[in-house]
């Protein structure tokens, strides 16, 4: 058991590192991050001569009060008030840059995550390979956060810990009198027996602690899970509001949600029992540090072996070393919410990392771009990810130019072989071999419309002002939407905004202003009546003259906008049917 444990921590300090050293050692901003970090650890070694300073502040001041030595007392008020203002003057400072090198690492490290999400289509292929990822967009927006200001933290706070014990133990050896135990006929004696006593009390608190805590890295884990579930379904609600309100399906939610906030509670008691247990012990270990080590030297002051303000020193100097050493006693909290982040993220970098190296060798569904000029399905077999076949043996091909309307029943893979054809669906086995060079365009069924300008929406995915405004016009006009052309600036959530009949002809007024060289819709204008339909197809074959069209649809009107028909028969494979997928 123990080597298991040793062997997991090493594997995840070794994770640790390669999570967070490259922007301390790759990254465009090395040289400023490694400045800020040079400047905050600075200022911790700023922090801990202070506290020094202090120390041996205590010993001459309480002296000097033992003493009633007036004279003395004035110049030391005015010492303690300097190293007062310098101790807050930096710790104000450190506090500053610390805040600035978390957001600025925060900020790199959410570039770099938002990249790798976005890179080989991971933020769809996440959600149907079944990869133990869940709610990435928490792990982005939160967990980034909470993983480079917690290494920050504590970081600092083991260095400082280190710097703070190895300068107050070597106050404490040379000043802690010699404890002699009554045993034997000499008795034992302890030299510097109070860094022993420091020790102790530090490995003591640090073990029961651990005990006490442990099981709260799993409970913050599980919370941080729940908590983004939670909000997950709340967005889906809002986003889908129109739809549920038409159900009247407000009762059905309502306690859907509150089932996902009561699994919230429930975690968040457990946490609450375990954090009382683990306050319990830290308040009263902190409480009883403060004057343990003065306890403990009472027996040489009240022999006359050291002065008043030694006593006090070694009071300082001990909790100062106890502080140090019981370091972990103080952030065990602070440790477990950290480290299930840290999980969190791991889990997340390794699927990411999963999903490029499938993207390097890529095994089912290939896609092809090498050369060709024609869409060629060669043998192509679809399965769903379970492993069920839904299209077997599929062999057709496309030319430039072509227009091909594909049809069959509901679920049959018109869709998936769509999802096939654009690379984001690699369930199954064969080839698709894809024109090169050539640009292409899916239409889904519902588009994606941003929150954004209705400008930004009309030029996605290119960016706002790739096309003067005189096209996006010309397009909204040619699709029907004569209504929006003075709107380009208005800023609204055009998914709320417009109908699903007016976004499909925005996303064809898109297709238009990208001219592709083959352009896919999938069931593109299923809310448009038979005249809008019309308009829609009669300005794409219009405006898109030498774009290849291939269209998915249910309604046999379309077929007279398309020049063949791929035919998707009822399917099952090949070994229980004879039914083939036919070109007509």
């Amino acid at each position: 058991m123990g080597t298991s444990r040793l062997k997991n921590g090493i594997t995840f300090l070794k994770n640790l590192w390669r999570l967070g050293s490259p922007y301390f050692l790759s990254s465009k901003e090395r040289w400023r991050a490694r400045l800020l970090l040079a400047a905050v650890f600075g200022l911790a070694l700023v922090h801990v001569l202070m506290l020094v300073q202090f120390n041996n502040w205590y010993q001459e001041f309480y002296s000097v009060l033992q003493n009633k030595d007036l004279p003395a007392f004035l110049p030391l008020s005015a010492r303690f008030l300097g190293l007062a203002a310098i101790y807050i003057l930096a710790a104000i400072q450190r506090g500053y840059w610390q805040q600035m090198l978390h957001m600025r690492w925060r900020v790199w490290l959410t570039e770099q995550y938002v990249g790798a999400w976005l890179a080989h289509k991971s933020h769809y292929r996440l959600q149907i390979e079944g990869l133990p990822t869940d709610n990435p967009d928490q792990r982005i927006a939160e967990d980034l956060d909470g993983f480079s200001r917690g290494a920050l933290s504590l970081t600092l706070g083991i260095f400082q810990s280190v710097i703070t014990l190895v300068s107050f133990v070597v106050i404490l050896w040379n000043i802690s009198p010699t404890l002699t135990l009554p045993l034997g006929d000499e008795g034992l004696a302890i030299e510097h027996y109070m860094v022993w006593v420091a020790l102790g009390y530090a490995i003591i608190g640090s073990v029961f602690v651990h005990y006490v805590g442990r099981r709260l890295i799993s409970l913050h884990f599980m919370q941080q899970k729940l908590e983004a579930d939670f909000r997950f379904n709340l967005v889906r609600v809002r986003e889908n509001a129109e739809s549920i309100a038409l159900y009247g399906g407000e009762g059905s939610e309502s306690p859907r949600l509150g089932g996902l906030v009561e699994r919230i509670r429930g975690n968040w008691w457990s946490i609450m029992a375990y954090t009382r247990r683990l306050a319990f012990f830290q308040t009263g270990f902190t409480q009883l540090e403060l004057v343990f080590g003065i306890f403990a030297a009472a027996p040489s002051y009240f022999a006359g072996q050291i002065t008043q303000g030694t006593l006090i020193q070694i009071g300082d100097a001990f909790t100062r070393v106890e502080g140090a050493l019981a370091w972990f006693v103080s952030s065990y909290g602070t440790i477990t919410a950290w480290k299930a982040t840290v999980d969190r993220l791991l889990s997340f970098e390794a699927a990411l990392a999963t999903l490029a190296a499938e993207d390097e060798q890529p095994a089912g569904v290939i896609v092809v771009r090498d050369g060709y000029t024609d869409l060629r399905a060669d043998h192509l077999t679809l399965t769903v990810p379970g492993g069920r076949t839904i299209l077997a043996d599929l062999v057709f091909e496309i030319k430039p130019g072509d227009r091909v309307l594909i049809t069959g029943p509901t679920g049959i893979g018109k869709s998936t072989l769509f999802r096939a054809l654009a690379g984001i669906w690699s369930f199954g086995e064969g080839k698709i071999q894809m024109p090169s060079n050539a640009r292409t365009l899916f239409l889904p069924q519902k588009p994606y419309m941003p929150i954004s300008t209705l400008r930004a929406a009309l030029t996605y995915p290119d960016p706002e002002g790739a096309l003067p405004d005189a096209a996006l016009r010309e397009a909204l006009r040619a699709v029907g939407l004569e209504l929006f052309i003075d709107c380009l600036d208005d800023d609204q959530y055009w998914g709320m905004q417009m109908s699903i009949g007016e976004q499909q002809r925005l996303a064809a007024a898109r297709a238009i202003l990208q001219q592709p060289d083959w352009l896919f819709l999938d069931e593109a204008t299923s809310a448009l009546d038979d005249e809008g339909e019309k308009q829609v197809y009669d300005a794409l074959i219009e405006r898109l003259p030498r774009a290849a069209i291939v269209s998915i649809a249910h309604r046999p009107s379309l077929a007279a906008y398309h020049e063949r028909t791929l035919a998707l028969a009822e399917f099952r494979p090949a070994s229980e049917s004879d039914q083939q997928p036919a070109m007509a």
